[in-house]
This record gives C-alpha cells, sequence and structure tokens, in this order.
C-alpha cells in the first residue's frame, strides 16, 4: 500500500504530537518540531500553521518553547522580514539543550522542594495514619531517585561534551 509522501508529513507530525503529550507539553509543539524537521528549508508561522493544522498564536507560544529549549533555531531570508524556524537535526545537541534546560531555577526550585518534603517526612514531623504517611514517603523518595537519576545523566551528558562528540561516538562505537 502507498502512502503520499504528504499523509506521511502529517502522521509524523501526529505521533509527534502525542510524545510531547506524554513529556508534559502541549501536543502542538510536538507537531510543530515534527513540522519543522522534516522540512527542507526554513519555515514562517503562516507555513508551519498550514502545515501543522495550528493557530497562529498557538504556534507562536510554543514555538517559544522550542527556541527556548534549543530544539528550534530562528533564521531569516535576504529581503524578507519575517522569521524562519528550523528543526535542530543533531540529537546529540538536543538531548543536550533539554538537560541543560533541567539546569534552569524552576527545575533546580522542584528538586529542592521534593528534598524538603522527603526531609520532612524522614524527620518523622508529619502527622497522619502510619499507612498514609509510609505511602506517600515512598512516592516521594521515587521521585527524589527519578530526578537524582536524571541530575546525574545531565552531569554525564554535559562531561561527554568536553570530550567532544567524535570522540563519544568513537568510544560508544568501541564499545557496541
Amino acid at each position: 500500500m502507498s502512502t503520499k509522501l504528504l499523509d506521511l508529513k502529517k502522521e509524523f507530525a501526529v505521533s509527534l504530537s502525542q510524545i510531547s503529550r506524554f513529556w508534559g507539553f502541549p501536543p502542538g509543539t510536538g507537531a510543530i518540531f515534527g513540522v519543522l524537521y522534516l522540512s527542507p528549508t526554513g519555515l514562517s508561522l503562516d507555513e508551519i500553521a498550514k502545515e501543522a493544522g495550528i493557530t497562529k498564536g498557538a504556534i507562536s507560544t510554543q514555538i517559544r518553547t522550542l527556541l527556548r529549549m534549543g530544539l528550534v533555531h530562528r533564521s531569516s531570508k535576504f529581503g524578507d522580514r519575517k522569521d524562519y524556524y528550523e528543526a535542530e537535526s543533531d540529537f546529540y545537541k538536543s538531548i543536550r539543550s533539554i538537560l541543560k534546560e533541567r539546569q534552569n531555577s524552576e527545575f533546580d526550585r522542584a528538586i529542592r522542594s521534593v528534598g524538603i518534603a522527603l526531609e520532612k517526612l524522614e524527620a518523622g514531623s508529619i502527622i497522619g495514619s502510619a499507612d498514609d504517611v509510609h505511602f506517600v514517603y515512598e512516592r516521594v523518595q521515587a521521585l527524589q531517585e527519578f530526578f537524582n537519576a536524571i541530575d546525574s545523566l545531565s552531569n554525564a551528558v554535559i562531561k561527554l561534551e568536553k570530550l567532544g562528540f567524535n570522540n563519544v561516538k568513537t568510544i560508544l562505537g568501541v564499545l557496541k
């Protein structure tokens, strides 16, 4: 069964919308990245809106998130006042950007608040039924362990960055 390229691109954007939703971002964020990733040239907001089937206003808001995360880059065309957007195609660079985003103050504040909740639970200063307190403790502890793992991964990627991408590819190739 043959599929038209346009249909495949739409299916791809829908798939990335679902992934985006899974990670807590608006579905449009994934669709926008999908449209840009499969475009050989930069696209304007109007072109993205047409391809993604999302309003220009929603795209404008969500493109800023993608820009901040380093997943999309702004470009321009000579003689044209519009901004154009292109997807980052270097996945290693994208992962680094996402993990560096982990270091922003909001994420650090969230990690600290989980740590504070865990300290209070461990100190025994929380009043409630033993079963309920134990349940909450296990949940908060699991979240803390997850954040610690993300923090370790982030630090490892940053250290790998210092080695240089080609060296990392060589190391990973040897490990296969």
